[in-house]
């Protein structure tokens, strides 16, 4: 009772945050520390949680052949869902064409992807492992700290006792880290109403959001609705097939680490909410959410590649560039890989999408036509993200239990 009464706490706030930075504009902006404070809280608590919940979700599979086979198939499951997604961002995207007719009105580069131009695939290789642990952590690096986690959990299982009592540590550490969740999320519903109004505040409120919508709302459309029918059809459709789980009640029952991920747009940040969801309320086993959604929160990035795919797509029809079936197949792989890349925080696609961009020869001031309304975007992409990890730990824990 207490849980649902914080869960319609945060509707509220969410809602309460629209109207207000809608009808206030700048004014909310005034607000924006105490949505950075609580944003702020719940990445602090992201490292020590991927470590000892990596660590523990490892050591808690047991035999080291049984570990891969599970690793395998949750790579399988994000790969498979992140494939699909980009291929309904591209149809959608040359089904309702939403660059045609759109004037290119940006002539620099956008800032925040200045000195990002030499990206290239191999820098996704690179950032598997680190010189530098302790740096790695200062800049939430997770894909580093998650292999080193999963190496680390997996020879301290060979070493017999002196191994368990370490593995029994960072258990300690990981049920620390959820109690300070459940305090933490007394405050989410103001969190979540000051990170919401202060952005649309910091947009210039409602009417300015819908003076850049009636520019791009095509685009907006293409991309919203390529969403809805990935978080809404397809991947409910692969829980119910694999699980024969009822998906409204499932994703009643993540709905708070959705709202946080919608709130956040940071799918690191919204992971020990997503982990408590999981394991609390759609019973899924601890062992299956401690290894799938560290992981998956870093990796799987359906959302995102759909995004990045649809943007290329629309900048090429803004310039007037077609791109046929073999330039859309580079954008289909480029998007799938970078957004494994990808960091699970706000507005990490944008950079990630230098890449995308570059493969196919697009101009990278095309990005600067998006970032009117990128900041909503990526809200809805991040709640994608969130829901698949959250779908991916169910199929998962399903698969294991049958075997």
């Amino acid at each position: 009772m207490k849980q649902n009464k914080l869960l319609y706490l945060m509707i509220a706030g969410i809602v309460l945050g629209i109207f207000s930075g809608w009808m206030f504009g700048s004014a909310m902006l005034s607000v924006g520390w105490i949505g950075e404070m609580f944003l702020d809280a719940l990445k602090m608590l992201v490292v020590p949680l991927i470590i000892s919940s990596m660590i523990v979700g490892i050591a808690g599979l047991g035999d080291i052949r049984k570990v891969g086979t599970t690793g395998f198939i949750a790579l399988v499951y994000f790969i498979t869902t992140t494939c699909i997604a980009v291929v309904i961002g591209l149809v959608m995207v040359n089904i309702i064409e939403p660059g045609i007719a759109v004037k290119m009105t940006v002539e620099q580069i956008p800032a925040k992807v200045i000195g990002k131009e030499s990206i290239g695939v191999t820098d996704i290789f690179k950032s598997f492992i680190s010189p530098n642990l302790v740096r790695s952590m200062a800049d939430m690096e997770i894909l580093s700290l998650i292999v080193f986690s999963l190496v680390f959990g997996g020879i301290l299982t060979t070493l017999g006792e002196p191994g368990k009592r370490v593995i029994d540590f960072f258990d300690t550490v990981n049920a620390s880290i959820m109690k300070i969740v459940h305090l933490l999320m007394y405050f989410a519903p103001l969190g979540v109403f000051a990170l919401i109004a202060s952005k649309l505040g910091a947009a210039g409120g409602g009417d300015l959001f819908l003076a850049e919508l009636a520019k791009i709302g095509k685009y907006v459309v293409t991309v919203v609705s390529a969403l809805l029918i990935h978080g809404l059809v397809v991947l409910p459709t692969i829980l119910y097939v694999i699980t024969r789980r009822n998906p409204v009640i499932y994703f009643k029952n993540v709905i708070a680490a959705l709202t946080t991920a919608f709130s956040t747009a940071s799918s690191s940040a919204t992971l020990p909410v997503t982990i408590e969801c999981a394991e609390e309320n759609n019973r899924i086993s601890r062992k299956s959410s401690l290894f799938v959604l560290p992981l998956g929160a870093t990796v799987n990035m359906d959302g995102t590649a759909l995004y990045e795919a649809v943007a290329a797509l629309f900048i090429a029809q803004m310039l007037g560039i077609e791109l046929g079936l073999g330039e859309q197949m580079i954008v289909f792989l480029t998007a799938t890989l970078a957004a494994i890349g990808a960091a699970g925080i706000p507005e990490a696609g944008l950079v990630t999408m230098v890449m995308v961009l570059q493969s196919v020869g697009l101009p990278l001031e095309g990005i600067g036509m998006l970032l009117s309304v990128d900041w909503f975007l990526d809200r809805c992409r991040t709640t994608v993200n969130v829901w698949g990890d959250s779908i991916g730990a169910g199929v998962l824990d399903n698969l294991e239990k049958s075997r």
